[in-house]
């Protein structure tokens, strides 16, 4: 999940620099932070680097033997973003796709944002990536005319071979690429156009795929850097708590332990295998500060949300008068709702390898954020942030977690405290008891309905802690965090609405979730939805089309999900809940659960999902995010939730924090409306319908409404 903040942020307002070079690295295109429309010729300046390694910069290379690298700039945690940006830069390239190879790029400043989350990926890469690949085609072409004294609108590329179909002659993309990188750049190439696409748009296999099969692919974890010792590090169990003193005696006795180091964040101890080092950490003794959160529990946290959501909170948004509606209404619905805090617990736990040597810290890292540990690493250090460089590793999960560069800071410490490169690995227990946590939350929602049921007035109150100020204390003003009320701001059509944040204070530290606010906040909106249209007499579905006759986008995301699931025609001893988001990345997903609840036993059946998230680069790619984000949602839903006890919290491993098994898992279709618009984020529409829409199912069966999650029916 993306930091808010930077949701606006895409990399298509910078501009381009083509890089080219002539000799054995043949044509190469690149990408920096310049003015606005300065395009110039760089092959000079960067010939000697090529000699080398590739500048981290490059988009592409088109190599002398025909073979085309393409530098992925943004991280890839499964959700397949090295083929689907590898596609949209083929695409305009017009390159032979079994010649495609990928790689993950290094940190550079001349990508600034090298951030992965907020399901922006695609979309913000999409004119980058397909103005690289075109200005590279009009380059290969141009060679390629020149060599033949022909005009260049004679010459037709295709899978990475240029034509010229008047003299029968043709030149590959290899053979044309020393003499393509002294061709001039446009600013502005053409791009192609939708109907003649090859790869956008059809179900391209992963890239990744064979190598995550086998084995091959290597992870964080699978760093290994020669002569690297290990490390864990030793917290205090209590949030928040501090160190008073520690003896390393035992530790050091245990075989393999080299050392022991104060750190930042606890005690490291060093040794030659993780294991060695987890059974010298058993064996530290350590003496924390603990009492300023030490009695702190859930049962407080709890109470805490409960009294907030009595209190009016910030305004964030109004649309007439709702509060004179609701005092006037003849009839009055309200109900609140509760969210616990959620781990983000990835397969991967928290991993760096770090090297610091000589004032310069080099860093191999599974992180959605290279420019957050670029950052942080040089301010822990107090080095230049040029003498850090990052090494962005394959990711064995993220949901938002990394984002944060907690591990990736201390690595870099106890490196610099050892004088070897280390990996320090976070156990499982370390990365669910010490981690950043999605928000627990209480909703208050209240409608006022006219005389033909449906809603005149909205009010949706949210008592949260805010992300923002939980990172940089006193930055959220007037106790005001609008993103704390993603997913409030209903996409429904009503004549009133207030929507508040009532703001939220305690020493638990939450950060970016899947969905993040959105998999709270819909939860509340769309069970409340269901909640309305049957006070109202009303099928859900048909209350919903009402309320979106002015959406045509969400209105044909609704007829879709209704069509595909069979709405109103469930399979025998099983009920259907329906819920629908448009989320921040301009993707609008309902989703349809079938469920059946047996003797107090739930059970979801079937999931039926529809998108419309504009033009779809790779179909399985959006198919497997969707299906992902169901699952992801699910698990939250049925069994999520951190507690905290005397100051410390509880789960520390998959037993007490219960993922969804695979006989537990519904079947999924995922059902994509057409569209030409550019693309939009997938990675985590997906998750908050899921909750409302079991939810809503579970009173189609069973009469009750669940207001609380996890789900107890």
């Amino acid at each position: 999940m993306s930091a808010p903040t930077r949701r606006g942020e895409q990399v298509s307002r910078r501009d381009f620099l083509a890089a080219t070079v002539a000799g054995g690295a043949g044509l190469v295109i690149a990408v920096e932070l310049g003015s606005c429309a300065k395009i110039e010729n760089k092959a000079a300046a960067i010939a000697d680097k090529l000699e080398g390694p590739l500048p981290p910069s490059a988009f592409v290379q088109v190599a002398p033997d025909g073979a085309i690298t393409i530098w992925i700039t943004k991280s890839e945690i499964g959700q397949g973003v090295r083929t689907s940006l590898a596609m949209i830069l083929a695409e305009e390239l017009e390159a032979d796709w079994s010649r495609i190879k990928v790689r993950n790029a290094d940190y550079q400043s001349r990508f600034p944002d090298m951030e992965t989350g907020g399901s922006s990926s695609v979309s913000g890469m999409w004119n980058p990536l397909r103005t690289a690949g075109a200005q590279a085609r009009e380059m290969l072409v141009l060679a390629a005319a020149r060599q033949w004294g022909v005009p260049a609108t004679e010459c037709r590329p295709e899978k990475g071979i240029v034509h010229h179909d008047k003299s029968g002659r043709r030149l590959s993309y290899g053979e044309l690429s020393v003499r393509a990188a002294a061709m001039p750049v446009t600013a502005a190439p053409r791009l192609k156009a939708a109907s003649d696409y090859r790869l956008i748009g059809w179900a391209i296999p992963s890239l990744d795929a064979p190598d995550r099969v086998s084995g091959k692919v290597k992870y964080g974890l699978d760093t290994v850097v020669p002569g690297m010792q290990y490390a864990v590090i030793a917290r205090c169990p209590v949030i928040g708590g501090k160190m008073k003193g520690y003896d390393p005696a035992a530790a050091l006795k245990v075989p393999g332990v080299l050392a022991v180091h104060e750190v930042t964040a606890g005690v490291a101890v060093i040794a030659t295998s993780t294991w060695n080092a987890m059974q010298g950490r058993k064996a530290l003794t350590c003496q924390w500060d603990d009492a300023a959160a030490a009695s702190l529990n859930s049962a407080a946290l709890s109470k805490q949300l409960r009294e907030r959501i009595e209190q009016e909170g910030a305004l964030v948004q109004e649309v007439g008068d709702p509060r004179k509606q609701l005092g006037a209404a003849a009839k009055v619905i309200a109900a609140d709702y509760e969210v616990p805090f959620l781990a983000h617990a990835p397969m991967e736990p928290a991993n760096c390898t770090a090297s610091y040597v000589d004032g310069r810290c080099e860093i191999w890292a599974p992180t959605q954020s290279a420019g957050t540990a670029v950052s942080t690493v040089a301010a822990r250090l107090g080095i230049a942030k040029s003498a850090v460089t990052v090494h962005v590793t394959m990711i064995g999960g993220g949901f938002g977690r990394r984002l944060l560069t907690d591990e990736v800071v201390e690595a870099a410490e106890v490196s610099r405290a050892t004088g070897k490169p280390v990996k320090l690995t976070w156990t499982r227990e370390d990365d669910m008891r010490h981690a950043w946590y999605r928000p627990a939350g209480v909703n208050r929602l209240q409608a006022a309905l006219d005389v033909s049921g449906m809603p005149l007035a909205w009010t949706h109150r949210v008592a949260t802690p805010s992300i923002d100020e939980s990172h940089n204390p006193g930055s959220v003003k007037n106790d005001l965090d609008p993103f704390a009320t993603d997913g409030a701001a209903i996409q429904y059509a009503i004549p009133h609405l207030r929507i508040e944040h009532a703001m939220v204070r305690n020493a638990v530290p939450v950060s970016w979730w899947r969905s993040v606010y959105a998999s709270q906040n819909v939860f509340a909106t769309e069970c409340f939805l269901d909640e309305v249209a049957h006070e109202a007499g009303q099928d859900p579905v048909a209350y919903r089309r009402t309320l979106l006759a002015r959406s045509p986008r969400e209105l044909a995301v609704l007829e879709l999900v209704a069509e595909k699931s069979g709405w109103g025609k469930p399979a025998p001893g099983r009920y259907q809940g329906v819920a629908l988001h448009h989320f921040f990345s301009d993707s609008v997903v309902a989703e349809v659960a079938e469920v059946s609840v047996d003797k107090g036993v739930l059970r979801v059946h079937r999931v039926v999902c529809a998108v419309d998230c504009g033009l779809v680069v790779n179909p399985d790619g959006v198919r497997a995010q969707l299906m992902g984000g169901v699952l992801f949602g699910l698990s939250a839903a049925l069994f999520g939730a951190i507690t905290v006890e005397k100051g410390a919290i509880v789960q520390g491993n998959f037993d007490g924090y219960r993922v969804l098994r695979m006989s537990e898992a519904p079947v999924v279709e995922v059902h994509i409306v057409p569209s030409s618009e550019s693309p939009k984020g997938v990675g985590e529409p997906g998750l908050p319908p899921i909750a409302p829409a079991v939810a809503n199912a579970i009173f189609a069966a069973t009469g009750k409404r669940v207001r609380r999650l996890p789900i107890e029916v």
